[in-house]
């Protein structure tokens, strides 16, 4: 690990082994309302210590889904009191329609397969949010893709054992991949919808 992750998995590692579940579920939701702790080194590391009986491994995936969703739920509230209260005063009306539009007709996979894609994950709760798409429907969906996600870290960790700082390294590549996936769909679309936005 480079410094800063190295230091950040320290204060990681050190919470959890303190606050024991309790803290897999608070960092988890502190990740999703957009800080930077991720998720890549606290579920790896509590799979790790299921591994070693310490915890229950289907207890962290819980945990870690709980305080996932929960977050997002916070950040779903910024989002729609950030719109309702006028904060976003640089969104045109018509791209408020779209957005709206977008999450009444996509908001379910898009819930979905955004809790599935490092570097986005925990964004998408704030236009939804801003969209107030149906808010039962954002938390079923939602917590359904950070089950997986869940899942799939806490058991490479449980797999991995000591060596499950190795996760994070892995990641960063799929992060670098839906990093740039994003961008280019972000430019066709911008490209577009060129008319519109220059109104």
């Amino acid at each position: 690990m480079d410094t800063i992750v190295g230091w950040l998995a320290g204060y990681v590692t050190a919470f959890i082994s303190f606050a024991g579940y309790l803290g897999v579920a608070l960092l988890m939701g502190i990740e999703s309302c957009n800080v930077p702790v991720p998720s890549e080194l606290i579920l790896p590391f509590a799979g790790f210590l299921a591994s070693t009986g310490r915890f229950n491994l289907i207890d962290v995936v819980l945990v870690g889904t709980i305080g996932q969703t929960l977050g997002s739920l916070v950040s779903y509230y910024i989002g729609k009191h950030a719109m309702d209260s006028r904060l976003l005063f640089w969104v045109s009306k018509e791209k408020k329609e779209w957005l709206h539009q977008w999450f009444e007709k996509y908001g379910e996979g898009t819930a979905f397969f955004s809790r599935l894609m490092p570097g986005v994950r925990t964004f998408i709760s704030l236009p939804a949010g801003a969209a107030k798409m149906n808010v039962i429907r954002f938390t079923v969906y939602s917590a359904l893709g950070c089950l997986i996600w869940s899942s799939v870290l806490a058991y490479a960790g449980f797999v991995l054992g000591q060596n499950w700082s190795e996760v994070e390294e892995y990641t960063k590549y799929l992060d670098a991949v839906v990093v740039i996936g994003v961008l280019v769909m972000a430019v066709v679309f911008l490209w577009r919808r060129r008319e519109n936005f220059i109104k």
